[in-house]
């Protein structure tokens, strides 16, 4: 018999032991083979490639890897998985930073790769409907022809359905909002195989719990989302983008604030250190100037877009900013933002061999230029290399120590400074994570920000929704 839920003060209890028995194993590998064929693959590569995160933890592979085609699929094979407690860890694209998709106590990956359906697009209503597997950048070449876009951006061509389990941003997010903002309704399977859909695509309601916004953000915990229900933007009559260098990060991040509470409609904002920039000339061989820059766009009519440049050109220049160099053609523009969003490999490019550690906070606005200080300022104590970059727009950004992680000594200076980066972020009023999760590096953080009361109530709907602990264990809360 299952034990009941513990109320909210109670210590944790125990899920379902793990990992499950080689029996268990054997016979739901056993079924997906017979049901799936050469879609469940258990070879060690492919397990290999399902475990690996873009981090330091160790890779964990699953058990087997199975695509599945639909909804009903992934029912089917959750379904066949809660039988036999197996545990079940969703699969998008394999870019999350916080080791999302290890493997902890073995299991079945579960590949939405092959889910690629738009299933409808409704311009007249700026919504669309797609499976999970579908990717940024497929979406927004499918709409591209109605004059649409979907404008969340996180750096890689993440999936739709990991984007919106990790509640993703990127460096629209200043202006478009985040996943959580961006999502009207998504289907999920849940812990027992049953399929829910949370919500309609109407642009607002009232009715019921919103479990569209619990599920956004869960990391595959409390259900494997399959569906999703996006709002849509027309494409701008016209962008303007460039970059801007500052003497300093305080003089960047200052002229990102004001910017912000001047309420100057800015579509990107960006910050990246000077010793960034080093790795970005290294890696996409732009040939700036080897300082702290921020990269701008602004969208709108001609006329908007040529007033909203002209006034952030004019708070640069309070702080000391410019002058500009605008990237005028399409071509320019997007090899800008390529160069930003592959900040994650042009950080490597800075000592070549060494293992990266990307992690990232956030912070009030108010606070930004202090924490971002400060933060600079700890990296250099700490003899560390790591770059900082980020969205600051909303107060977000990242810092990648490079790490030789067969130095004992180094491994701690690097764990120790993010750490104190950490509380920092915390003591300013801020989050651990403004968007790359919690996944497994990040659990230990969690009390501290929320409390253990909330913690609580976490580790309640875990149990209420995941009473055997199958769906991605390990992640976000530990029971």
């Amino acid at each position: 018999m299952s034990q009941p839920a513990a109320a909210p003060h109670d210590s944790p209890v125990p899920a379902a032991v793990l990992p499950p028995s080689p029996e268990a194993i054997a016979a739901v590998t056993q079924a997906l083979a017979a049901s799936f064929g050469n879609r469940l693959v258990t070879s060690l590569a492919v397990r290999q490639q399902h475990g690996h995160t873009l981090t330091w933890i160790p890779n964990q592979p699953p058990d087997a890897v199975v695509f599945p085609q639909s909804t009903a699929e992934v029912s089917e094979i959750v379904k066949l998985c809660a039988a036999h407690g197996v545990p079940v860890i969703a699969f998008g694209t394999g870019t999350s930073l916080e080791g999302h998709v290890n493997a902890p106590f073995g299991g079945v990956s579960i590949d939405l790769s092959q889910m690629k359906r738009i299933i409808a697009v409704h311009a007249e209503d700026l919504d669309v409907v797609v499976e999970a597997g579908v990717t940024r950048k497929e979406l927004n070449e499918h709409l591209r022809d109605q004059g649409l876009m979907f404008p969340i951006d996180p750096g890689a061509d993440a999936s739709i359905g990991g984007m919106a389990a990790t509640r993703a941003s990127g460096t629209n997010a200043v202006r478009y909002g985040t996943m959580k903002d961006n999502v009207l309704a998504l289907t999920a399977v849940m812990a027992d195989g049953s399929v829910v859909r949370t919500s309609t695509r109407a642009r607002k309601t009232s009715a019921g719990y919103d479990l569209t916004r619990l599920l956004v953000g869960s990391e595959g915990t409390l259900g494997i989302i399959t569906e999703v229900t996006l709002k849509l933007h027309g494409i701008p009559e016209a962008i303007a983008a460039g970059v801007c260098p500052f003497p300093s990060v305080k003089a960047a991040c200052d002229a990102t604030i004001l910017t912000i509470q001047t309420g100057l409609p800015v579509a990107r904002i960006e910050l990246l250190d000077d010793v960034m920039i080093r790795g970005v000339n290294l890696h996409a061989k732009l040939g700036l100037p080897e300082t702290t820059m921020l990269f701008v766009e602004f969208h709108g009519t001609e006329a908007g877009v040529k007033e909203q440049s002209e006034r952030f050109g004019e708070i640069a220049a309070e702080f000391g900013g410019g002058p500009f160099d605008w990237a005028t053609k399409a071509e320019d523009r997007s090899k800008l933002w390529q160069a930003r969003h592959d900040a994650y490999w042009a950080a490597k490019a800075l000592r070549p061999g060494f293992d990266s550690v990307a992690t990232d906070v956030c912070v009030p606005i108010s606070q930004l230029a202090e924490c971002v200080e400060e933060t600079k300022r700890d990296i250099e104590a700490s003899g560390l290399i790591a770059p900082i970059a980020g969205h600051v727009g909303d107060g977000n950004f990242h810092t990648q120590p490079l790490v030789d992680l067969a130095d004992t000594a180094e491994v701690e200076r690097a764990q120790a400074f993010i750490d104190r980066l950490v509380k920092r972020a915390l003591a300013m009023g801020g989050t651990c994570t403004g968007e790359h999760g919690v996944g497994q590096k990040k659990i230990k953080y969690l009390e501290q920000e929320h409390g253990a009361e909330a913690l609580a109530v976490m580790r309640l709907l875990k149990r209420s929704l995941d009473p055997r602990n199958i769906l991605n264990p390990g992640k976000i809360v530990a029971l």
